[in-house]
């Protein structure tokens, strides 16, 4: 009846703050479903299905219809950035201003954005609405679950434009790129020293601040890395995961493997500039060139006496200490040094691995094979 074409035409007219653009379609008779045995619409009345989004407020209206038009008149004075709504660029401001009104009541921290402080604040609920379909792995943001899908699926859109390398995270890439350009933005206030990556950082700056808080559950030992603590717990578990493909012997590091792969290859490859010889670690290369430059770095605080090696200042700290680390398992006679041990043992073992080429007599010590040879020189 009239009463049903009225109501009809008061939809309109409510929702006359219409965009003609948008692709939704509103059905004027969803609104009266429940009136639809009281309202009948005139039968000779088309059906009025219009290709529009409404809008109850006019300012609405012209806020959507700038995603049409492009038009932003809102424009920031610091910088210049324009926004179709007054709401983003109130937000904006907040960048230059500073103003962060979300504050946690759990640790004080603020933010600009709400969703931000919504965001944060699941580290403390430990809320994690977001599952990973494949696994059930949950994640406290969207973004991170789909960093984490990638793992299943493959995935890695991002590519580095130099080696071609793909990475499942842009913030994996642009880490990588500092390979290439060389960028160390991270610097160590202490020392200077500047790092590729934020984390190797940190590990530096315990050099400085002494913190080592990795413990060894079984000695008690600490570390400033993780990874030297796995590579230190290898000496309780016994684990030896790097295999010499030559001979099958194993080692608990991978760099002990390439120094003991050297002995079969032959290959020395550290030469020293005064004398031509030849080492198979850099470290014994440094060693060898104090001969020449008479460099003794390790002082023994007792007596003053300085040494080219560290280890020969510990064989002679013991002078001082009287530690006898060495004990002959037959006698139980101890010694500071294992090679005086080793030359001990000989006694027990009969051992005489020292031959006179002239009348093959046989000694224990290469000194007593010395003093031998002189009969035969005189």
């Amino acid at each position: 009846g009239q009463e049903g074409e009225d109501l009809y035409f008061l939809f309109f007219y409510i929702f006359k703050l219409a965009c003609s653009k948008s692709l939704h379609v509103i059905d004027p008779y969803l609104f009266f479903s429940s009136n639809k045995k009281k309202i009948q619409p005139n039968p000779g009345m088309e059906k009025h299905q219009h290709p529009v989004k409404g809008f109850t407020k006019q300012s609405d209206l012209k806020n959507h219809q700038r995603v049409h038009t492009g038009k932003k008149p809102h424009q920031c004075s610091d910088c210049g950035k324009s926004f179709s709504r007054p709401s983003h660029f109130k937000l904006h401001q907040r960048i230059h201003t500073g103003e962060k009104p979300y504050h946690c009541s759990d640790c004080g921290m603020s933010f600009n954005l709400q969703n931000n402080f919504k965001r944060h604040q699941r580290v403390h609920t430990g809320v994690k609405p977001f599952y990973c379909s494949d696994c059930g792995k949950s994640f406290a943001q969207q973004s991170d679950l789909k960093k984490h899908q990638r793992v299943h699926t493959g995935e890695k859109p991002y590519h580095c434009s130099e080696c071609g390398k793909s990475f499942t995270a842009q913030s994996s890439l642009k880490k990588h790129q500092r390979i290439h350009t060389g960028e160390k933005p991270y610097h160590c206030s202490d020392c200077g020293k500047s790092f590729a990556q934020q984390g190797n950082l940190q590990n530096h700056q315990r050099v400085h601040t002494g913190v080592k808080p990795y413990y060894c559950s079984e000695c008690g030992k600490s570390f400033n890395l993780q990874s030297t603590l796995k590579l230190h717990q290898r000496i309780h578990t016994g684990e030896k995961p790097y295999h010499c493909s030559d001979c099958g012997k194993s080692f608990s590091r991978q760099s002990s493997l390439k120094l003991h792969q050297s002995v079969h290859t032959g290959v020395k490859p550290y030469y020293c500039s005064e004398c031509g010889k030849c080492f198979t670690q850099q470290s014994h290369l440094k060693q060898h060139q104090r001969v020449h430059t008479g460099e003794k770095p390790y002082h023994c605080s007792d007596c003053g006496k300085s040494f080219i090696k560290q280890s020969d200042l510990k064989k002679h700290q013991r002078i001082h200490t009287g530690v006898k680390p060495y004990y002959c398992s037959d006698c139980g006679k101890c010694f500071t040094q294992q090679s005086n041990l080793n030359l001990h043992q000989r006694i027990h073992t009969g051992e005489k691995p020292y031959h006179c080429s002239d009348c093959g007599k046989c000694f224990t010590l290469q000194s007593n094979l010395k003093k031998h040879q002189r009969i035969h020189t005189k």
